[in-house]
C-alpha cells in the first residue's frame, strides 16, 4: 500500500480514526499530506514515520513535560474545548 497515493478515507481507515481527526492532524498537527486539485493525497510510509516520530499525539506538550499517565487521562475528554 506504500508505494501508492491514498485518500483521507483509505488513511483514517489505516490509522483506525475518523476522517475528521485526519483533517484535524493535517491543520494542527503538520500531518505529512499532499493536496492534489481540492483532495488531500497521503503516502503510507511517510504517515507511518509521522506517527512513530509521536506526532500524531494529542498531548505532545503533556508528554514534553512528562507528566503521569492518570493526569493525562484526567484531560482526554476535554480535547475539543483547546483552541
Amino acid at each position: 500500500m506504500s508505494d501508492r497515493w491514498v485518500s483521507v478515507e483509505e488513511i483514517a481507515e489505516y490509522l483506525g480514526v475518523s476522517k475528521d481527526t485526519v483533517y484535524g492532524w493535517i491543520a494542527k498537527k503538520d500531518m505529512p499530506a499532499h493536496k492534489v486539485g481540492r483532495l488531500w493525497k497521503f503516502k503510507t510510509d511517510e504517515v507511518d514515520d509521522w506517527v512513530r516520530n509521536g506526532k500524531a499525539s494529542d498531548d505532545q506538550k503533556e508528554n514534553e513535560a512528562a507528566e503521569p499517565v492518570s493526569h493525562k487521562r484526567k484531560h482526554a475528554g476535554g480535547e475539543k474545548a483547546d483552541g
